[in-house]
């Protein structure tokens, strides 16, 4: 995405013309087939943006739609038939996070299940613009049954045809049904911790966030104390296990092993 306003945004382009934000999914390899983590915008947004995204959130977000870059397209430029993408997990259903469902209409699409109640109501401006139902048209699956929990946090495990090696943290508060999406590669965990932070330094002691991404994360929030609690404990998890668990998030432009270069005044 590329938002007027620059380093206000991401801490490293100068000026105030366009930031750079990513809309990072994860593909993983697995015993269930290929899987998803998050779509980002897919095929139909690049083609027609408006009325697919709100046209508020298109116009203040300035979503970069190629479709070469969506997560299909990437997948067949891998030489990869995206119809053996067998399971989607979505850290939530928010425009920039589930634009893809509908290239992958073969797919198992797995989310919590407090998150789809929360789409299906729409019952204010900011959730009828975040979620969008010509995305969401996709059939779906909620979980809500609580397992054991991992590292301290509360896990939804039990995928459904998916490995116990994938599987939802709950970290609310920027949606009502925000989760992680956990994943033991067998060479130690990696978490997409999806929007529960903006960008990598929201982990340092204190947390520090440019300006504009900070005002962003407040409007979206459903619930601020659940929000800043789900940050806390993902602060935690950074500084309790940094060599067990590497924690990626959406937005960061960077990956966690670049960020450190950058400066945020």
């Amino acid at each position: 995405m590329r938002p007027y306003g620059g380093g206000f945004w991401d801490a490293t382009t100068p000026g105030l013309g366009p930031a750079h934000l990513a809309c990072r999914c994860l593909l993983l390899e697995s015993e269930a087939g290929l899987v998803l983590v998050d779509t980002g915008f897919g095929l139909d947004d690049a083609a027609q943006p408006v009325p697919r995204l709100s046209r508020g959130f298109y116009l203040a977000d300035r979503p970069h739609l190629e479709a070469d870059e969506t997560a299909v397209s990437r997948l067949r430029h891998m030489g990869l038939d995206p119809r053996e993408v067998r399971h989607i997990v979505m850290t939530h259903l928010d425009f920039d996070h589930a634009g893809g469902l509908t290239d992958f209409p073969e797919a198992t699409v797995h989310v919590s299940a407090r998150e789809i109640e929360a789409a299906r109501r729409r019952d204010t401006p900011r959730e009828r613009g975040r979620y969008r139902p010509m995305q969401l048209a996709h059939p779906m699956r909620g979980y809500d049954r609580t397992g054991e929990p991992w590292f301290g946090l509360p896990a939804l495990r039990g995928l459904e045809g998916l490995p116990p090696s994938i599987f939802l943290v709950e970290l609310p508060g920027h949606t009502a049904g925000h989760c992680g999406v956990a994943i033991d590669t067998g060479n130690g965990w990696v978490l997409h911790a999806g929007d529960t932070i903006f960008m990598y330094s929201e982990l340092e002691q204190p947390p520090r966030m440019p300006p504009l991404a900070s005002a962003y994360a407040n409007f979206m929030q459903v619930d601020r104390a659940a929000r800043l609690e789900s940050r806390r404990r993902l602060m935690a998890l950074a500084r309790d296990h940094a060599e067990e668990v590497t924690i990626i998030c959406t937005h960061d432009p960077y990956l966690p092993e670049e960020a450190g270069r950058r400066v945020i005044g």
